[in-house]
Protein backbone atom coordinates (compact mmCIF):
# COMPACT_ATOMS: atom_id res chain seq x y z
CA UNK A 1 0.00 0.00 0.00
CA UNK A 2 1.48 3.54 -0.46
CA UNK A 3 0.32 6.39 1.25
CA UNK A 4 -0.44 10.06 -0.92
CA UNK A 5 -1.00 13.29 0.61
CA UNK A 6 -0.92 15.42 -1.73
CA UNK A 7 -3.42 16.30 -4.78
CA UNK A 8 -0.50 15.93 -7.13
CA UNK A 9 0.70 13.20 -6.61
CA UNK A 10 -2.96 11.47 -6.79
CA UNK A 11 -3.68 13.30 -10.04
CA UNK A 12 -0.42 12.11 -11.15
CA UNK A 13 -1.44 8.43 -10.64
CA UNK A 14 -5.31 8.86 -11.62
CA UNK A 15 -3.86 9.75 -14.51
CA UNK A 16 -1.49 6.75 -15.20
CA UNK A 17 -4.43 4.23 -13.75
CA UNK A 18 -6.99 5.70 -16.39
CA UNK A 19 -4.32 5.28 -19.33
CA UNK A 20 -4.46 1.34 -17.75
CA UNK A 21 -8.02 1.62 -17.95
CA UNK A 22 -8.04 -0.10 -14.27
CA UNK A 23 -10.97 0.05 -12.54
CA UNK A 24 -11.16 2.12 -9.34
CA UNK A 25 -13.33 1.48 -6.35
CA UNK A 26 -13.22 4.31 -4.19
CA UNK A 27 -13.75 4.71 0.31
CA UNK A 28 -14.26 7.96 1.63
CA UNK A 29 -13.74 8.19 5.39
CA UNK A 30 -13.07 9.99 8.37
CA UNK A 31 -10.70 7.56 9.73
CA UNK A 32 -10.90 6.00 13.07
CA UNK A 33 -11.50 2.82 11.07
CA UNK A 34 -13.92 -0.58 12.52
CA UNK A 35 -15.38 -3.22 11.24
CA UNK A 36 -18.48 -1.42 9.36
CA UNK A 37 -15.20 -0.04 7.09
CA UNK A 38 -14.15 -3.01 6.66
CA UNK A 39 -17.02 -4.15 5.21
CA UNK A 40 -16.94 -1.22 2.67
CA UNK A 41 -12.81 -2.41 2.09
CA UNK A 42 -14.11 -5.89 1.22
CA UNK A 43 -16.80 -5.06 -0.74
CA UNK A 44 -14.13 -2.46 -3.05
CA UNK A 45 -12.01 -4.36 -2.67
CA UNK A 46 -13.79 -7.80 -5.14
CA UNK A 47 -15.64 -5.28 -7.20
CA UNK A 48 -12.23 -3.51 -8.57
CA UNK A 49 -8.82 -3.63 -9.63
CA UNK A 50 -8.00 -0.74 -7.50
CA UNK A 51 -9.37 0.35 -4.11
CA UNK A 52 -8.34 3.65 -2.92
CA UNK A 53 -9.12 5.11 0.86
CA UNK A 54 -9.20 8.29 1.99
CA UNK A 55 -9.05 9.62 5.45
CA UNK A 56 -9.64 12.96 6.05
CA UNK A 57 -11.66 14.45 9.06
CA UNK A 58 -13.46 17.03 7.03
CA UNK A 59 -13.49 20.49 9.05
CA UNK A 60 -16.56 22.10 6.28
CA UNK A 61 -18.98 19.23 7.88
CA UNK A 62 -18.83 19.84 11.59
CA UNK A 63 -20.76 22.75 13.07
CA UNK A 64 -19.35 25.35 15.65
CA UNK A 65 -20.79 23.75 18.48
CA UNK A 66 -19.38 20.08 17.35
CA UNK A 67 -16.58 17.59 18.00
CA UNK A 68 -14.00 18.48 15.42
CA UNK A 69 -11.29 18.62 17.94
CA UNK A 70 -12.34 15.76 19.74
CA UNK A 71 -13.05 13.18 16.71
CA UNK A 72 -11.58 10.34 17.44
CA UNK A 73 -8.29 9.63 15.10
CA UNK A 74 -5.55 6.96 15.30
CA UNK A 75 -4.02 7.11 11.80
CA UNK A 76 -1.49 4.24 12.55
CA UNK A 77 -4.29 1.61 13.54
CA UNK A 78 -5.73 3.19 9.83
CA UNK A 79 -3.03 2.48 8.21
CA UNK A 80 -2.75 -1.08 9.22
CA UNK A 81 -6.47 -1.58 8.67
CA UNK A 82 -5.73 -0.75 5.54
CA UNK A 83 -2.80 -3.01 4.88
CA UNK A 84 -4.83 -5.87 6.07
CA UNK A 85 -7.79 -4.97 3.76
CA UNK A 86 -5.33 -4.70 0.49
CA UNK A 87 -5.80 -1.33 0.10
CA UNK A 88 -3.67 -0.18 -2.75
CA UNK A 89 -3.62 3.51 -2.30
CA UNK A 90 -4.44 5.61 1.08
CA UNK A 91 -4.92 9.33 0.64
CA UNK A 92 -3.86 11.06 3.84
CA UNK A 93 -4.76 15.11 2.87
CA UNK A 94 -3.99 17.28 5.61
CA UNK A 95 -6.67 20.46 5.89
CA UNK A 96 -4.53 22.75 4.09
CA UNK A 97 -4.51 20.30 1.20
CA UNK A 98 -8.14 20.27 0.65
CA UNK A 99 -8.49 23.77 1.53
CA UNK A 100 -5.66 25.89 0.91
CA UNK A 101 -7.70 28.82 1.36
CA UNK A 102 -11.23 30.34 2.09
CA UNK A 103 -13.62 28.71 -0.29
CA UNK A 104 -15.09 30.67 -3.15
CA UNK A 105 -17.37 28.16 -4.23
CA UNK A 106 -18.88 25.42 -2.09
CA UNK A 107 -22.17 22.71 -2.94
CA UNK A 108 -25.25 23.56 -1.20
CA UNK A 109 -27.63 20.09 -0.81
CA UNK A 110 -31.15 21.24 -1.43
CA UNK A 111 -33.08 18.59 -0.97
CA UNK A 112 -33.07 15.55 1.31
CA UNK A 113 -30.75 17.81 3.79
CA UNK A 114 -33.18 19.34 6.16
CA UNK A 115 -34.79 16.08 8.37
CA UNK A 116 -33.42 13.48 10.06
CA UNK A 117 -29.54 14.56 11.33
CA UNK A 118 -29.53 17.24 9.02
CA UNK A 119 -32.20 18.94 10.75
CA UNK A 120 -29.95 20.00 14.23
CA UNK A 121 -27.04 19.70 11.96
CA UNK A 122 -27.47 23.43 9.57
CA UNK A 123 -24.60 23.36 6.66
CA UNK A 124 -23.42 19.81 7.82
CA UNK A 125 -24.48 18.09 4.64
CA UNK A 126 -23.28 21.27 2.90
CA UNK A 127 -19.87 20.45 3.92
CA UNK A 128 -20.20 16.13 2.88
CA UNK A 129 -21.17 17.20 -0.45
CA UNK A 130 -18.51 19.89 -1.47
CA UNK A 131 -15.79 17.85 -0.05
CA UNK A 132 -16.92 14.23 -2.08
CA UNK A 133 -17.12 17.00 -4.80
CA UNK A 134 -13.70 17.30 -4.50
CA UNK A 135 -12.78 13.56 -3.97
CA UNK A 136 -14.79 12.45 -6.63
CA UNK A 137 -12.91 15.10 -9.32
CA UNK A 138 -8.95 13.84 -7.60
CA UNK A 139 -9.76 9.96 -7.84
CA UNK A 140 -12.45 9.57 -10.80
CA UNK A 141 -13.94 6.60 -9.48
CA UNK A 142 -15.90 3.93 -11.32
CA UNK A 143 -17.57 2.73 -7.79
CA UNK A 144 -17.86 4.53 -4.21
CA UNK A 145 -18.90 3.05 -1.30
CA UNK A 146 -20.78 4.46 2.02
CA UNK A 147 -22.71 2.57 4.70
CA UNK A 148 -26.26 2.30 4.90
CA UNK A 149 -25.93 2.99 8.49
CA UNK A 150 -25.78 6.86 7.17
CA UNK A 151 -28.75 6.43 5.36
CA UNK A 152 -29.00 10.10 4.74
CA UNK A 153 -25.37 10.74 3.74
CA UNK A 154 -26.32 8.12 1.14
CA UNK A 155 -29.50 9.60 0.04
CA UNK A 156 -27.87 13.03 -0.56
CA UNK A 157 -24.88 11.32 -2.35
CA UNK A 158 -27.07 9.43 -4.89
CA UNK A 159 -28.40 13.20 -4.94
CA UNK A 160 -24.72 14.66 -5.65
CA UNK A 161 -24.28 12.09 -7.97
CA UNK A 162 -26.97 12.37 -10.07
CA UNK A 163 -27.74 15.83 -10.24
CA UNK A 164 -23.95 16.93 -10.94
CA UNK A 165 -23.47 13.37 -14.01
CA UNK A 166 -20.35 11.73 -12.11
CA UNK A 167 -20.02 8.60 -14.32
CA UNK A 168 -20.17 6.92 -10.74
CA UNK A 169 -21.86 3.95 -9.44
CA UNK A 170 -22.79 4.21 -5.53
CA UNK A 171 -22.72 1.05 -3.18
CA UNK A 172 -24.58 1.31 -0.15
CA UNK A 173 -23.49 -1.83 1.65
CA UNK A 174 -25.19 -3.30 4.68
CA UNK A 175 -24.35 -2.29 8.33
CA UNK A 176 -22.50 -4.16 10.30
CA UNK A 177 -23.75 -4.52 14.21
CA UNK A 178 -22.51 -5.64 17.09
CA UNK A 179 -24.20 -9.50 18.99
CA UNK A 180 -27.01 -7.13 20.47
CA UNK A 181 -27.76 -5.02 17.22
CA UNK A 182 -25.45 -1.71 17.82
CA UNK A 183 -24.61 -0.32 14.62
CA UNK A 184 -21.30 -0.45 14.52
CA UNK A 185 -19.34 3.13 14.52
CA UNK A 186 -16.32 5.25 15.98
CA UNK A 187 -18.76 7.09 18.22
CA UNK A 188 -19.52 4.01 20.26
CA UNK A 189 -15.76 4.22 22.24
CA UNK A 190 -17.24 7.21 24.02
CA UNK A 191 -19.99 5.42 25.46
CA UNK A 192 -19.46 4.05 29.17
CA UNK A 193 -20.12 0.40 30.45
CA UNK A 194 -23.66 0.93 31.40
CA UNK A 195 -24.69 3.32 27.76
CA UNK A 196 -22.88 0.35 26.02
CA UNK A 197 -25.39 -2.05 27.78
CA UNK A 198 -28.38 0.01 26.99
CA UNK A 199 -27.45 1.24 23.23
CA UNK A 200 -28.77 -2.06 21.60
CA UNK A 201 -32.55 -0.78 22.17
CA UNK A 202 -32.15 1.97 19.63
CA UNK A 203 -32.15 -0.91 16.85
CA UNK A 204 -34.73 -3.10 18.66
CA UNK A 205 -36.86 -0.39 18.68
CA UNK A 206 -36.56 0.36 14.74
CA UNK A 207 -37.06 -3.61 14.75
CA UNK A 208 -40.64 -3.24 16.41
CA UNK A 209 -41.69 -0.23 14.49
CA UNK A 210 -40.83 -2.09 11.11
CA UNK A 211 -42.96 -5.08 11.93
CA UNK A 212 -45.93 -2.57 12.74
CA UNK A 213 -45.61 -0.69 9.50
CA UNK A 214 -45.95 -4.36 7.65
CA UNK A 215 -48.76 -5.13 10.40
CA UNK A 216 -50.71 -1.89 8.63
CA UNK A 217 -49.98 0.05 11.82
CA UNK A 218 -49.80 3.57 9.90
CA UNK A 219 -50.59 6.24 13.32
CA UNK A 220 -47.15 7.52 13.06
CA UNK A 221 -48.08 9.99 15.43
CA UNK A 222 -48.70 7.42 17.93
CA UNK A 223 -46.65 4.73 16.57
CA UNK A 224 -43.59 7.16 17.18
CA UNK A 225 -44.57 8.27 20.68
CA UNK A 226 -44.44 4.49 21.63
CA UNK A 227 -40.96 4.15 20.43
CA UNK A 228 -39.43 7.35 22.03
CA UNK A 229 -41.07 5.93 25.46
CA UNK A 230 -39.44 2.32 24.90
CA UNK A 231 -36.02 3.74 24.38
CA UNK A 232 -36.21 6.94 27.31
CA UNK A 233 -37.29 4.00 29.70
CA UNK A 234 -35.06 1.89 28.83
CA UNK A 235 -32.26 3.77 28.97
CA UNK A 236 -30.12 6.78 30.21
CA UNK A 237 -30.18 8.40 26.66
CA UNK A 238 -32.66 10.95 25.03
CA UNK A 239 -34.10 10.66 22.27
CA UNK A 240 -33.07 13.29 19.70
CA UNK A 241 -35.46 11.76 16.92
CA UNK A 242 -37.26 9.12 15.37
CA UNK A 243 -38.79 9.56 11.68
CA UNK A 244 -40.50 7.05 8.88
CA UNK A 245 -40.38 8.75 5.83
CA UNK A 246 -39.72 7.68 2.27
CA UNK A 247 -37.02 6.32 1.22
CA UNK A 248 -34.27 7.77 -0.82
CA UNK A 249 -36.21 11.02 -1.02
CA UNK A 250 -36.81 11.38 2.94
CA UNK A 251 -40.32 12.89 2.93
CA UNK A 252 -43.34 12.00 4.65
CA UNK A 253 -45.04 8.84 3.18
CA UNK A 254 -48.18 10.16 1.13
CA UNK A 255 -48.97 6.30 0.54
CA UNK A 256 -47.92 3.18 2.41
CA UNK A 257 -46.51 1.72 -1.32
CA UNK A 258 -42.51 1.74 -1.90
CA UNK A 259 -39.13 2.20 -0.33
CA UNK A 260 -39.47 3.54 3.76
CA UNK A 261 -36.49 4.07 6.46
CA UNK A 262 -37.08 4.18 9.77
CA UNK A 263 -34.18 5.92 11.24
CA UNK A 264 -33.62 7.18 15.06
CA UNK A 265 -31.19 9.33 16.75
CA UNK A 266 -30.23 8.48 21.07
CA UNK A 267 -27.82 11.00 22.47
CA UNK A 268 -26.25 9.93 25.64
CA UNK A 269 -23.84 11.65 27.80
CA UNK A 270 -20.63 11.74 25.63
CA UNK A 271 -22.37 9.98 22.36
CA UNK A 272 -24.97 10.64 19.88
CA UNK A 273 -25.91 7.49 18.26
CA UNK A 274 -27.76 7.06 14.70
CA UNK A 275 -29.52 4.03 13.16
CA UNK A 276 -31.90 3.22 10.70
CA UNK A 277 -33.95 0.30 8.91
CA UNK A 278 -34.56 0.29 4.93
CA UNK A 279 -37.27 -2.06 4.30
CA UNK A 280 -39.93 -2.37 1.21
CA UNK A 281 -43.69 -2.16 1.53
Amino acid sequence: MKVITTKTELQELILQLKKQQQSIGFVPTMGYLHEGHRALLKEARDQNEIVILSVFVNPLQFGPNEDLDSYPRDIEHDKQTAIEEEVDYLFLPSSEEMYPSAPSVTVQVQRRADVLCGRSRPGHFDGVATVLTKLFHLIQPDNVYFGKKDAQQVAVVAGLIEDFHFPIKLNAVQTVREEDGLAKSSRNVKLSPEERKEAGILYQTLSIARQELIKGNHDLKELKRQLKDRIETNTSGKVDYLEILTYPELEEPSVWEGSFIIAGAVCFLSARLIDNIIFEL
